[in-house]
């Protein structure tokens, strides 16, 4: 008979698989009805694709997919990584997206055990890795998702989720605030934007999460990564000096990892401080 934990992890890793799938969903339909928003008063262009209809199809032939087609990893594998219709190449941001889904709900699952918290914790995953896809394929990081992240964090830690009510609260108008400030201090040096709307908006909802002690501890993470990949890959040539880079995806990740680890590496360095 399989042990409680790994029934607990079977059924953790099926459900965030289908997850996984939706989430796809989002980072390919969100940001086109956006544009389609922005811009209809000008094209008069009928509207895009909802979240939730009409059911998922192949954007080369318009091809309806079956249940079977719509398997989470499954379907990419049996399919070849190929619409079954016009065998055009599918995306291997799908499966990639489904697995990573997998894989960090599994370890949230894991590290924080069967409590209420850890459903909150899963929600916020999910949310980051949707807006860390969005954001690196169209340089966005939607209000419709950051704006009600904030407002759940701060929700959750009404009873303590994360952090005291208090420490969120800060958290969320200190996350907002500081990158609001890196951003003009920026402009005002250079005549350039270092970050967008967005970046503030998503490092303010951390903050609701998380707590303003956290703050620091993401901001040098996300910038530290952000740094060395940049660096990278301009010293290969893969990407030009005077070329953007998101950074809603390196916020995702640190806020993720403070999720999980941020309390003990901020008492490891505190005690290492002298503090």
């Amino acid at each position: 008979m399989l042990e409680r934990d790994s029934i607990l992890s079977i059924i953790t890793v099926v459900f965030s698989l289908l997850i996984g799938s939706f989430l796809n969903v989002v980072i390919v339909r969100l940001p086109r009805q956006m544009h389609w928003q922005w811009e209809k008063d000008e094209q008069g262009a009928a509207p895009p694709p909802g979240i939730a209809w009409p059911p998922s199809h192949c954007p080369s032939c318009e091809h309806t997919l079956s249940w079977w087609e719509n398997l989470p990893l499954l379907s990419y594998l049996l399919l070849r990584g190929r619409c079954r219709a016009c065998k055009a190449g599918i995306s291997l941001r799908y499966p990639l997206v489904e697995a990573l889904t997998a894989l960090l709900s599994l370890i949230v699952v894991l590290i924080l055990g069967p409590q209420w918290s850890t459903v909150a914790a899963l929600v916020l995953t999910w949310a980051l890795i949707a807006l860390a896809f969005i954001d690196l394929e169209h340089f966005l990081l939607p209000d419709r998702i950051t704006l009600p992240l904030l407002a759940v964090g701060l929700l959750v830690n009404t009873i303590s989720g994360f952090t005291d009510p208090l420490s969120a609260l800060i958290g969320a108008v200190s996350g907002y605030g500081i990158l609001w400030a890196v951003y003009h201090a920026y402009r005002a040096l250079t005549g350039r934007e270092g970050f967008g709307y967005g970046d503030f908006k998503l490092l303010g909802a951390l903050g609701a999460w998380l707590g303003w002690q956290l703050l620091p501890l993401i901001i040098l993470l996300s910038a530290g990564v952000g740094a060395a990949i940049g660096i990278t890959l301009i010293l290969i040539r893969r990407h030009q000096r005077s070329e953007p880079l998101p950074f809603g995806p390196f916020l995702a990740g640190a806020g993720w990892l403070a999720l999980l680890w941020g309390q003990k590496w901020n008492t490891i360095y505190l005690n290492i401080a002298g503090l």
